[in-house]
């Protein structure tokens, strides 16, 4: 299985989010402190609309310390970016954990700490309200609209 999440992490290097959805079993839960809980179909399109909006970016990841058995895998890794919204730089360090079915990944969890990420990419405004549950449940609202705006798109194209 460790073999999948290097496949997984150098596709996402390569911002080719279709061999990432193919690392995940189709009953696939997904989870981080932005998203919130992402399912099925819905988690692969995360990462879709994730790598199509930074190709021809400055984005740029890392991944390191990947371990993995046939149950359970956990890795590091480590985004670089300028946040669109805001122009600010990012640097968020994640810890990653998984749990594996199938030969696929059925649940993978992304941490990390949200209150610096968000210093960071809303600077001191960032830093005081991403302390408030009101700040982290509006985000979770708006990117996950964000998410159900690209599948719209998505599905559109597939009718065309």
């Amino acid at each position: 299985m460790k073999q999948l999440l290097v496949s997984f992490y150098s596709a996402f290097k390569e911002l080719d989010a279709e061999t990432m959805a193919s690392c995940y079993h189709p009953e696939i839960v997904f989870q981080d402190p932005a998203f919130g809980i992402l399912k099925g179909e819905r988690a692969k399109n995360m990462w879709r609309m994730l790598c199509e909006s930074q190709k021809g970016k400055d984005f740029k990841i890392t991944y390191s310390q990947i371990e993995a058995d046939d149950q359970l895998g956990s890795a590091s890794w480590e985004a670089l970016y300028t946040f669109s919204k805001t122009g600010r730089k990012v640097h968020n360090k994640i810890r990653a954990s998984f749990e594996f079915k199938d030969g696929k990944i059925i649940k993978h969890t992304d941490d990390f700490d949200f209150n610096k990420w968000s210093s960071q990419a809303f600077g001191v405004r960032g830093a005081i309200l991403g302390r408030t549950k009101f700040f982290r449940n509006k985000l979770r609202h708006r990117v996950n609209r964000m998410l159900s705006k690209f599948e719209d798109q998505l599905a559109a194209k597939k009718l065309l």
